[in-house]
């Protein structure tokens, strides 16, 4: 694997860069926040282990940015100290993909890495989704329904992916809140409000809606428009 390390702490990084090159990784380091962020969104990586006390932007900003502002898609494994439930929420709300408390042993960071990669790879291979009129390419992101191309930040995508994944069938919230955020959010407004840009875009492409919501159930992806009584 091409590996980004982006950790200001000398010694921890030296110890990352040396154990996975010795186990054949092609690594790359960044000391702080903002160079970390312009190698992650400038050259291709396969996995990024991202500090979240950094000099210059906090690894909570530069994974957030990463995901929102660049639309890079590339697996983020977050190093803290800290280890708090809502720590963890933050870090994975920020975009990344899994979450490790120092102090860690090398092995597993190379173990989750290795886990992250093969899911990444699972999803650039996958064939382009189809539900109805509706088009997903999994390896590039890119959507269309109706035949229009729609813009999507990335969780409303991931949304979006899952639904289609299994069009008609009803996903509930904790389903859809632990694929995007990887844990069940305090309130249904962070799901909500994702679910409302994600139908408004659908809306401007196609001209109808395609998510049902199911009342006291969840939500589901329909491949017809429905018909009004």
């Amino acid at each position: 694997m091409r590996i980004l390390i982006i950790e200001d702490d000398r010694s921890i990084a030296t110890n990352l860069y040396d154990f996975l090159s010795a186990r054949g990784h092609s690594v790359d380091a960044a000391a702080d926040g903002v160079t970390g962020l312009h190698l992650a969104v400038t050259d291709p990586f396969d996995a990024i282990v991202l500090d979240i006390g950094l000099p210059g932007m906090d690894g909570l900003k530069l994974c957030d940015k990463l995901r929102r502002e660049a639309q890079v898609e590339t697996p983020v494994l977050m190093l803290t100290a800290r280890d708090t439930l809502q720590d963890k929420l933050h870090g994975f709300d920020s975009g990344a993909d899994d979450y490790l408390v120092k102090p860690f042993a090398l092995k597993e960071v190379e173990a989750r890495l290795n886990a992250l990669h093969k899911r990444s790879i699972k999803r650039v291979t996958a064939k382009v989704l189809v539900a109805g009129e509706l088009t997903l390419d999994t390896r590039t992101l890119s959507i269309r329904f109706s035949g229009e191309e729609v813009k999507l930040p990335p969780k409303c995508i991931r949304i979006l992916e899952l639904l289609m994944s299994e069009p008609e069938r009803v996903f509930s919230r904790a389903e859809l809140e632990h694929a995007v955020w990887g844990d069940a959010q305090e309130t249904s407004d962070t799901l909500r409000s994702h679910m409302h840009l994600l139908r408004r875009a659908l809306v401007d492409a196609g001209h109808y809606d395609p998510i049902e919501t199911v009342h006291g159930l969840g939500y589901r992806l329909l491949t017809h428009a429905r018909r009004e009584a």
